[in-house]
């Protein structure tokens, strides 16, 4: 099985989620750190373990990510980690799977499942400063899912005036990962 290294600089994770029952918010992670053993020919016995700093938050409003880093929803402070890890993967279709696997929010773990795309792989370069450490064999996927906050214990809301609530349940969650293929001397970081 072959073993991979998530390239943090090309790995993100993005979430948006309903605000004044009218339009959705959005917010990033960057720097993402993870591994995976995976072999097109045998993807069920694919493995992955991923985590997000939460500080890391960004939604492009400085108050906000504030707010969000805070007890009121991520609680940062105490929780400054958001992991993945795979129990189970089904293959879909060619290219199409589904990995399941715990997702710890808050320092709560469900079970949570993301649609996934293998977008392929190449052979590159790979630069750090100076050197080239290449060629690599980079490999491309995107993962979406649905979470429900409040199974994570996120419950900070208001009710508006005519009824509804500042923030809906459903967090909708775009990965995008680069992986590179381990290789003898390369350490990514």
């Amino acid at each position: 099985m072959a073993k991979w290294t998530f390239e943090p600089g090309h790995t993100a994770a993005e979430f948006s989620v309903r605000h004044m029952m009218v339009t959705l918010v959005r917010g990033h992670f960057k720097d993402i750190h993870g591994t995976m053993d995976f072999d097109l020919e045998s993807p069920n016995t694919a493995h992955v373990e991923a985590r997000i700093d939460v500080p890391k938050l960004w939604t492009g409003e400085p108050n906000r990510d504030a707010h969000l880093k805070s007890a009121d929803f991520l609680d940062a402070q105490n929780h400054d980690q958001i992991r993945f890890l795979s129990t189970q993967v089904r293959q879909l279709g060619a290219s199409h799977f589904r990995l399941i696997g715990d997702l710890t929010i808050r320092g709560i773990s469900r079970q949570a499942s993301l649609d996934v795309q293998y977008l392929g792989q190449w052979e590159t370069p790979f630069w750090v400063g100076d050197t080239n450490y290449g060629p690599v064999t980079r490999a491309g996927f995107v993962a979406t899912a649905v979470i429900n906050r409040h199974d994570f214990e996120v419950n900070w809301n208001s009710t508006l005036e005519r009824g509804g609530s500042v923030v809906a349940d459903d967090v909708f969650v775009t990965i995008d990962v680069e992986a590179i293929r381990d290789k003898e001397g390369l350490t990514i970081a």
